[in-house]
């Protein structure tokens, strides 16, 4: 019976459309970006196999497969609505319990979490942050998010997340000021340094060929949050893992000179608590759009 039951997101952001006739105006609803009702109605349309909006330049308008599925789909999800009220004896506000590492919060995270609580406006986010293996951190949490496989709990059933890389990254201005052709032309300018990931220059410079070269100066800051803002404000060259600079690179804050020249990083994981709230499982679900989009995204070393 439900193994035709299309993904919900997807026809929430159907219908705010569909009402609207507007991409933008449902956006606006929704408080997500136009580009993010536009995937979740493409995929929503791949699932059913048919095309439910006829795309113009600034309109869309519903096709006759639309009209029907609109007709249906709009009093599905006030009737889910109202069948969750009618059972529901917990606050309207519920909690998830997110831990992960302060760098990954701050560059990562974050910058993304708008849109989930858009999406899911019953659901509040507790991020919590540190630099111990999951198994080790304080306090109780429902999900967790870690590099490499060790430091769980053995309770725990854990998911691949993010594959990462580490690359170097500068601001617009810096680049657009004095251009670099080649590796060797960084020893010129400040290089930016994590204490916390302080090897990771003298790896991606060996990579380069440039490990015997002294740079001109160097500035070190204690997380590679600190870098990347340093970087984003012109005060050098930084090398940091591409997870943590992509929202900076889509957004052109930061642009990537050297996008051949990158090392592989291990790649991240997630696991969710067995005694987790059964809304972390919206988060993991989430979690994946967001991965999808991520790998799908040609901005990320577009210079």
């Amino acid at each position: 019976m439900f193994n035709l039951l299309p993904p919900l997101n997807a026809v929430r952001a159907f219908v705010a459309a569909a009402r609207h006739q507007s991409f933008t105006l449902a956006a606006s609803e929704l408080h997500v970006t136009h580009g993010a009702v536009s995937r979740q109605v493409r995929a929503l349309e791949d699932y059913l196999g048919v095309l439910l909006f006829e795309r113009q330049v600034r309109q869309v308008s519903l096709t006759a497969e639309g009209l029907r599925f609109f007709a249906q789909a709009e009093a599905a999800l006030q009737q889910i609505s109202a069948a969750a009220q009618s059972v529901t004896s917990r606050p309207a506000s519920r909690t998830i319990r997110i831990n992960v590492r302060p760098s990954f919060a701050v560059r990562w995270l974050i910058p993304r979490l708008p849109e989930f609580v858009a999406l899911y406006p019953g659901i509040e986010p507790h991020v919590d942050t540190s630099t111990l293996p999951p198994e080790k951190a304080v306090g109780n949490f429902d999900i967790a998010i870690r590099r490499g496989l060790k430091g769980w709990p053995s309770s725990w059933q854990i998911s691949p997340f993010l594959e990462d890389v580490l690359c170097t990254v500068a601001s617009p201005a810096l680049l657009g000021a004095q251009p670099v052709a080649e590796p060797g032309a960084l020893v010129s300018f400040p290089l930016l340094w994590a204490k916390t990931r302080n090897g990771d220059w003298d790896a991606w410079r060996k990579l380069a060929g440039i490990d015997k070269a002294n740079p001109a100066s160097r500035m070190q800051f204690e997380h590679v949050h600190f870098v990347l803002q340093a970087a984003v404000d012109g005060m050098g060259f930084a090398v940091a893992p591409l997870s943590l600079a992509s929202h900076d690179l889509v957004r052109g804050r930061l642009r990537c000179p050297f996008p051949d020249l990158w090392m592989q990083l291990p790649r991240y994981y997630y696991a969710v608590a067995p005694d987790s709230a059964p809304e972390v499982q919206f988060f993991v679900e989430w979690l994946e759009n967001e991965l999808l989009r991520q790998r799908a995204n040609p901005a990320l070393f577009d210079k």
